[in-house]
């Protein structure tokens, strides 16, 4: 049975989003544990304070993402009553689905659902990236997290195995063919014209350099989750999580990354905003 993430999979876990007074999305663990197909809720009691753990331990407050609440369920007869539940946020529903049983398909592909959703949720909510106001802003902004969490994806392959820059480069090949569709960093530096010296991430847009920075975190967060050992594990792992996110922005209806334009160096968006910085401090200096 497949576990690629499908339309109506993402339906499902969108049919059972509510949004609060406030505006804010959620979901109820009264919802989610018949969707992820346990028997009895009580069975689903232990997978939410794994998840809760898990939100401790990445630095995030329990009660900002698990609120516990009455829920009204129907007993019959269109009666209803209250029972006690979780009013969880998306990161919430991320975590419980990285703590599930991942031998169901419906958990296989949540996982996939929820950790590129809350990647997108997270990227879109950050107070810098909100107030940008066009393309070259937004391709800065996600150039330097790529970077950051590129350096990060490093570290988490190294204690995996990965050691040396040529098995490195292997590694981030596997990342690249799961994204592009099976091209390699050669390959997808020829799609898009450019020549030896230049880089591919300086010619990307903020779409397919998102898709890029997904690609990273998720893979960064499955090595170290899982305690991933050797160098074709973390390649495969890596290939895996690439597929993933162009599976999504296929469902998604996206355009695919190989196929997004090529754009102006990024080194030039750079060197224009340090001479528009420079100016301002002069006018502010002669003022």
């Amino acid at each position: 049975m497949s576990k690629r993430l499908t339309k109506k999979t993402m339906s499902l876990f969108e049919s059972i989003k509510h949004f609060d007074e406030n505006g804010t999305e959620y979901w109820t663990a009264r919802s989610l544990w018949k969707i992820l197909e346990y028997t009895e809720y009580r069975h689903f009691l232990p997978v939410i304070e794994k998840a809760k753990i898990a939100c401790e331990n990445s630095g995030q407050r329990i009660e900002n993402h698990f609120e516990d609440i009455l829920e009204m369920v129907e007993i019959g007869s269109g009666a209803e009553r209250p029972v006690e539940s979780v009013k969880l946020s998306r990161y919430a529903c991320y975590l419980i689905l990285q703590n599930a049983d991942p031998s169901k398909t419906i958990v296989a592909q949540g996982q996939t659902y929820f950790a590129i959703q809350t990647r997108i949720a997270e990227v879109q909510q950050m107070k810098e990236y909100q107030e940008l106001s066009d393309e070259e802003e937004k391709r800065l902004f996600l150039r330097t997290e790529l970077q950051k969490h590129n350096s990060q994806l490093a570290n988490a392959a190294k204690d995996a195995g990965v050691i040396d820059s040529r098995d490195y480069a292997i590694f981030q090949n596997y990342g690249y063919q799961g994204l592009y569709g099976g091209m390699t960093a050669k390959d997808i530096h020829a799609k898009k014209g450019l020549k030896k010296s230049q880089k591919i991430l300086d010619h990307m847009g903020s779409t397919e350099l998102a898709a890029n920075l997904f690609r990273a975190t998720q893979t960064e967060e499955k090595l170290r989750r899982e305690n991933i050992k050797g160098k074709q594990k973390a390649n495969m792992t890596h290939y895996e999580v690439g597929a993933k996110v162009r599976q999504t922005i296929k469902e998604l209806g996206g355009t695919m990354p190989e196929d997004l334009p090529t754009v102006e160096n990024i080194k030039q968006i750079e060197k224009k905003k340090k001479q528009k910085q420079l100016k301002s401090k002069k006018k502010e200096a002669d003022e």
